[in-house]
């Protein structure tokens, strides 16, 4: 994968390009200290992974990436922890709070590697979901039809113009949006806690007011989705 830093940090964008030696999959192709240079790079040059500060002169690092190319992906790196549901509006991969530890850092690239592979396998396929009764759905992937028990589901979180069905030990790629799929759905079961993911309420593990946790996986609740998840689900079991 083919990446750019943008940053206008720059003892930050050295301490990513230290990061982006130390793990594989990825080429550095670029280092920008603002987001107007970046985007005239992408003009001229394919982005496969951007580490986007979001704090950041004139442009911000969310505004720029509302404006990148729907194959672009984007880890967010930033010193503000609070900007983590910020980073759901633009359907980001994953977010690093500086300073990045190098364990978190290959963690965050390996999800983009494995999001990036799918997602190319999968763009030229004509993909759907079909349900065929109420514990089940048939999803198309690859050239297939995979059944998926609901039950098994953990999550299913929205990726561009995808949804990423996440079972114990299998993602499933479809080209739906996170909407259709809910809609799909049986809404007791499933719900809705910010604007990038759907929840399998019966395998939340533990939560508080701001995430959820499901086996490893932390989810953050959305200002937007956070009464309606205490009511529907909260209020009726604890």
């Amino acid at each position: 994968m083919k990446c750019i830093i943008v940053d206008d940090e720059p003892l930050a964008r050295e301490a990513i390009e230290i990061l982006i030696d130390e793990v594989s999959g990825i080429d550095l192709i670029g280092s920008f200290n603002n987001a107007t240079s970046a985007a005239k790079f992408i003009k001229e040059q394919p982005v496969d992974l951007i580490f986007l500060d979001i704090q950041m002169p004139n442009i911000t690092g969310i505004e720029f990436a509302r404006d990148i190319p729907k194959s672009t992906l984007v880890i967010f790196t930033t010193a503000y922890a609070e900007y983590a549901l910020d980073s759901y509006e633009v359907e980001a991969i994953d977010y690093l709070i500086k300073p990045v530890e190098l364990d978190r850092f290959k963690k965050a690239v390996e999800k983009a590697v494995a999001y990036h592979s799918l997602l190319m396998r999968e763009e030229k396929e004509d993909i759907d979901v079909e349900n065929i009764e109420n514990e089940s759905i048939f999803v198309k992937s690859d050239r297939r039809y995979f059944k998926v028990n609901l039950k098994d589901i953990l999550f299913i979180e929205g990726l561009k113009d995808y949804v990423i069905i996440q079972l114990q030990d299998q993602r499933i790629i479809t080209k739906m949006n996170l909407k259709t799929m809910h809609e799909l759905l049986p809404q007791k079961t499933f719900q809705r806690i910010n604007r990038s993911y759907i929840v399998n309420v019966n395998q939340i593990d533990s939560f508080d007011n701001n995430d959820v946790f499901i086996k490893t996986h932390e989810i953050a609740i959305g200002n937007f989705y956070r009464d309606s998840f205490f009511e529907e689900f909260v209020s009726k079991r604890v």
